[in-house]
């Protein structure tokens, strides 16, 4: 395991907003994530959702006609992460469940700021529903920033009054943009291979107008969490985001939600990425497609 830990520190250098440019981070990532094999059978079919670039990805497990979907928001600090990233997870997710993925490509900071990404996130699962997708056969799921955004997602729906999908999962979400108070920000500042307060933070300032007053949206860790679908969290043991998880969690369990939390020993921040080596990233993935089925199936 050590070997992938060398490889991510690596990265984290590349991905370091500090000391590298937006567009130089993108072409890294994309340049790394299209080479990923994906699953026999795999097929992948683009789509434009309300003028955002779309991708549908189904595992060869994926009955034809099928019609369950899960709508999902990738991560990358709401600056980078398209559908070429994050294609191999999709397909991962997609075997592991049986069910169609749908990535959307949500606009992205600096060029975009809040509510751009909330606005295209509310605007695919419209889409969803006007293309006769049923809200009972939808899950949202989301890693990092697209698990914070999955989590403000259901809040929005909720408090507009859509009827709200069957679940969601949350891969370790970024659940905070405005406080970055969790103390896992200190005691696993030195065990995260990816991630710092100092990169969070600069990852928020790209994506809310620094003078602009924050809407409480920015931080759904701290809003009513009453009436949510149910929940599943992952998130390893290893990442200064593990308080986002671990308080999200229980807050959401404290106004009444159905919620599982995963907290997995000697992980880094969306281990998921990492199943075609990673046995606990399988696992994980394998109890998502779990949950998935128990709701929509």
């Amino acid at each position: 395991m050590s070997f992938i830990r060398d490889y991510l520190i690596a990265m984290k250098e590349k991905f370091d907003l500090e000391k590298n440019t937006v567009e130089q981070i993108r072409r890294e990532w994309t340049a790394v994530a299209i080479k990923a094999e994906l699953p026999s059978g795999t097929t992948v079919d683009r789509v434009m959702v309300n003028n955002l670039p779309a991708e549908w990805v189904a595992a060869a497990n994926v009955p034809i006609g099928n019609e369950q979907v899960i709508l999902y928001f990738h991560g990358g600090g709401f600056y980078s992460g398209s559908c070429d990233t994050y294609r191999a997870l999709a397909a991962s997710i997609s075997a592991a469940s049986a069910v169609r993925v749908l990535v959307v490509e949500y606009r992205l900071a600096p060029e975009h700021k809040y509510p751009s990404a909330n606005d295209d996130a509310i605007s695919a699962y419209s889409w969803l529903i006007e293309s006769g997708i049923l809200p009972k056969n939808i899950v949202i799921g989301g890693d990092s920033a697209g698990g914070g955004l999955t989590l403000m997602t259901l809040l929005s729906l909720r408090d507009a009054g859509y009827q709200l999908p069957a679940a969601a999962f949350m891969l370790s979400p970024w659940a905070d943009l405005i406080y970055f108070d969790g103390e896992s920000y200190v005691s696993r500042a030195e065990l995260d291979p990816l991630c710092s307060l100092s990169g969070c933070k600069l990852s928020a300032d790209y994506y809310i107008e620094t003078a602009a007053i924050k809407p409480p949206i920015l931080s759904p860790i701290n809003q009513n969490l009453g009436g949510l679908p149910s929940l599943l969290i992952q998130v390893g043991d290893h990442e200064v985001l593990l308080n986002d998880s671990t308080r999200l969690a229980a807050r959401a369990q404290e106004a009444g939600v159905d919620v599982t939390l995963k907290v997995w020993d000697n992980m880094w921040h969306v281990f998921h990425a990492f199943a075609a080596i990673v046995p606990e990233a399988q696992q994980a993935i394998n109890t998502i497609g779990k949950f998935v089925q128990k709701h929509v199936g």
